[in-house]
């Protein structure tokens, strides 16, 4: 699969086969993750990939009860590391490139995994706190995201998309 079909045939899957991920599936993710942009190639980020059955538990509560996320056989934890931009760019590496960065590396998992016929949702909506705790993350380490990987096991229909001629302006707004 090239790069443009990934992109567009990655959807949000949110239900996953009972097959297992190898560790070298994994270490595939990540190496994609790693070659995202960086700010200043500060590389603000770190990653969990959890396949204990009561640490994604505690990942499903902390996630607003979204159950599927444990039904992966593995979740990928994005987390960023604010001190690696804090020096070279302040509150803005801070408080944006850190999130950009971690972004980024978060889109060339998905990307990877669609590549590879993998299945992914990027899920942001979890409590930060309960997610860290679940995780032992070191005081400094923040989870952005989380990304339940499996195979699929639903094919589900493409969500609609503004049309570009709506999105696009082109010299000024």
């Amino acid at each position: 699969m090239e790069i443009p079909e990934a992109i567009l045939s990655r959807k949000s899957v949110r239900a996953y086969a009972e097959k297992g991920l190898t560790d070298e599936e994994i270490s595939t993710l990540i190496e994609a993750a790693i070659k995202a942009p960086s700010a200043g190639n500060m590389q603000p980020w770190a990653f969990v990939a959890v396949r204990d059955r009561g640490v994604k538990e505690a990942l499903v509560e902390a996630a607003h009860g979204q159950g599927f996320v444990a039904s992966a056989p593995v979740i990928i934890v994005v987390c960023a590391e604010p001190a690696r931009t804090a020096p070279k760019y302040g509150d803005r590496g801070t408080n944006l490139y850190c999130l950009q960065d971690t972004a980024a590396a978060v889109e060339n998992i998905l990307l990877t995994a669609a590549h590879n016929r993998l299945a992914t949702c990027w899920v942001g909506a979890f409590d930060e706190a309960m997610a860290a705790e679940a995780l032992s993350l070191p005081e400094g380490i923040h989870p952005v995201a989380m990304i339940p990987v499996g195979y699929p096991d639903q094919e589900p229909r493409p969500r609609p998309r503004r049309p570009v001629a709506e999105v696009l302006h082109m010299d000024h707004w």
